[in-house]
């Protein structure tokens, strides 16, 4: 039985021209190698799986091959490239720093530097993982790295650029790999699926590119994965049956229900997925992309921006002309905000469901500042500000009427309280917030003015401090050391000896309402007066301190003058 090489390494690129995706930095090493400017050390940083160590490789290959082509390509023919072919090169040198991280390690490295290579122009070092390297070896990398034999060549690579020494960086050449895309990833399946006769869906070498997340390695591991479960025939139903992938349908089924306003439709098509196993995340995560889609496909421009393929564009753009800009807008922020939410939300599901509910276009047009109110033809009390009749943007107000009063009616002693006609309006009618201070203003205010003593005043203040002496301390402190003062028209005088008792707005409105209410009168006005605090003369010097221990007890002196002691100041 032959044993199976896996697509990763059987079409691993040993050419510059059949690396994947990266054609900046090949074209700038083949440049380098054509005008003889290579520099004494190269850092290969990226992500996993892109190809750092593939053209680390090439690399090393090309520059020792002997005939090389007019692209700078190695001619895989030479006595050079048959030895790095057949792995038997005694110029390139693979470390892996993640098991040989050790200074001796690096040690090793340096006292074989020393040797010149026997056949062709450079002996190359290839670290891979350098950033597994501890400090003490990479301190004694330093010099080597920075003054190397003219024929040495050193080629780092590593996924954490962050982790290596800023001395490094500076020595070296510095390359960044991106990651590959969708589309490049697809082309190169197509490729490898033509030369192994793999029949393969378009749309399913997709859901492969897709799930790599850029590394051409995972894919290529994944597209034996497919080979191993559906022979030689991969279509794009037993990729996301195999991947647990979910699902274009479901999501181009939840648009058209959301448009369709079917609410009990959305919840039962959710309710499948979820018994199919899938995280409700996954499903908003994926949602979010599916109306970014839409969005895109509004416009020519920027629907190449899609990672799908050709047919589903086309898809996307025939369900994007349903959908106005305004609801893609406010359904992919309300997905946003749901996949925000949804790990600290107690039930998930209802917060998924709410959050697609949201989306339904006739819950996003109604508007949160208006409330639509359905009456029957009756009679309505409502405060004079607050009846529009018009359209929203324009307000009518209804002014009350004034009622005539019968001549042998006596007038009141107090103001009446104005009062509001009431108004038929049959129909629907737009009751507006017009926020806080409007709500206060329309409120009636009673006005109390029953006289009181000061007896009364007193009682009551003293109430108020027994009765919030555990709530509010430290307030109930500041106004209980005096009692108050009534004056003239109802001018109560408190003292105070800090500020901090006039600050406290609640406490001192709760004092407000209390007098009010015990004295059964809102008219009055509170005046506070700072008390002084008579300041302590403190004794700094011996003669001081000693005259006011003289001054409270007189035995002090008798003591002195009988010891004959003498103060020394």
């Amino acid at each position: 039985m032959e044993n199976f090489i896996v697509s990763a390494r059987k079409y691993r690129p040993s050419t510059f021209e059949s690396v994947v995706g990266q054609h900046a930095i090949t074209s700038t090493l083949q440049n380098a190698i054509r005008n003889n400017t290579l520099a004494q050390a190269f850092l290969f940083c990226g992500p996993r799986g892109v190809g750092k160590t593939t053209c680390a490789r090439i690399m090393a290959k090309t520059i020792n091959c002997l005939h090389p082509t007019d692209d700078m390509e190695a001619c895989n023919e030479c006595e050079s490239c048959v030895s790095f072919n057949n792995n038997a090169s005694f110029n390139i040198f693979e470390l892996d720093a993640a098991s040989n991280s050790g200074v001796d390690d690096i040690r090793a490295l340096i006292d074989q530097v020393r040797i010149p290579p026997q056949i062709g122009k450079y002996k190359v070092y290839i670290i891979d993982e350098v950033h597994m390297l501890s400090g003490a070896a990479f301190n004694a990398f330093l010099k080597t790295l920075e003054e190397p034999p003219a024929y040495a060549k050193f080629i780092l690579a590593t996924t954490e650029k962050h982790k290596i020494l800023p001395t490094i960086l500076s020595r070296c050449q510095i390359f960044d790999f991106k990651r590959i895309t969708v589309e490049d990833i697809t082309k190169h399946l197509q490729n490898i699926a033509a030369k192994e006769g793999v029949t393969a869906e378009e749309e399913a070498l997709n859901i492969i590119a897709q799930k790599a997340d850029g590394a051409l390695r995972d894919a290529l591991s994944i597209f034996d994965q497919m080979v191993s479960f559906s022979g030689n025939n991969i279509t794009y139903k037993d990729v996301i049956a195999n991947l647990n992938v979910l699902d274009y349908e479901y999501y181009f089924g939840m648009v058209e229900n959301i448009l369709a306003n079917d609410i009990n439709s959305m919840l039962l098509l959710l309710n499948e997925v979820i018994n199919k196993g899938f995280d409700p995340q996954n499903f908003i995560q994926g949602m979010a992309s599916h109306l970014r889609n839409l969005l895109l496909g509004k416009d020519q421009r920027v629907i190449g921006l899609m990672e799908v393929s050709n047919q589903l564009k086309e898809r996307y753009a025939k369900q994007a002309e349903r959908c106005s800009t305004e609801f893609l807008l406010k359904a992919l922020d309300l997905a946003n905000e749901c996949d925000i939410n949804f790990r600290s939300a107690n039930n998930k599901r209802l917060h998924l469901e709410v959050a697609l509910m949201k989306m339904v276009p006739q819950q996003m047009s109604s508007p949160s500042s208006r409330i639509e109110v359905q009456l029957p033809q009756q009679s309505v009390q409502l405060p004079p500000k607050a009846v529009s009749t018009s359209s929203p943007r324009t307000q009518s107000v209804e002014q009350p009427t004034p009622q005539p009063q019968p001549a042998s009616q006596p007038k009141p002693v107090a103001p009446a309280p104005q009062t509001v006609q009431r108004v038929k309006r049959p129909g629907t009618i737009s009751i507006l917030d017009e926020g806080p201070k409007k709500k206060e203003e329309e409120a009636p205010v009673e006005v109390k003015n029953n006289p009181f003593t000061q007896e009364m005043l007193v009682g009551a203040w003293k109430r108020f401090v027994e009765k919030n002496k555990n709530t509010s301390p430290n307030f109930v402190a500041g106004i209980g050391k005096y009692e108050p003062t009534l004056g003239a028209d109802n001018i109560i005088d408190y003292q105070i000896d800090n500020m901090l008792v006039v600050n406290d707005i609640n406490n001192m409105g709760l004092l407000r309402d209390h007098l009010s209410k015990e004295l059964n009168n809102n008219q009055f006005k509170l005046v506070h007066h700072i008390v002084e605090k008579p300041k302590d003369d403190i004794a700094y010097t011996d003669r001081s301190r000693f005259e006011k221990m003289a001054e409270s007890n007189p035995n002090v002196l008798t003591l002195k003058k009988g010891l004959g002691l003498n103060i020394d100041i």
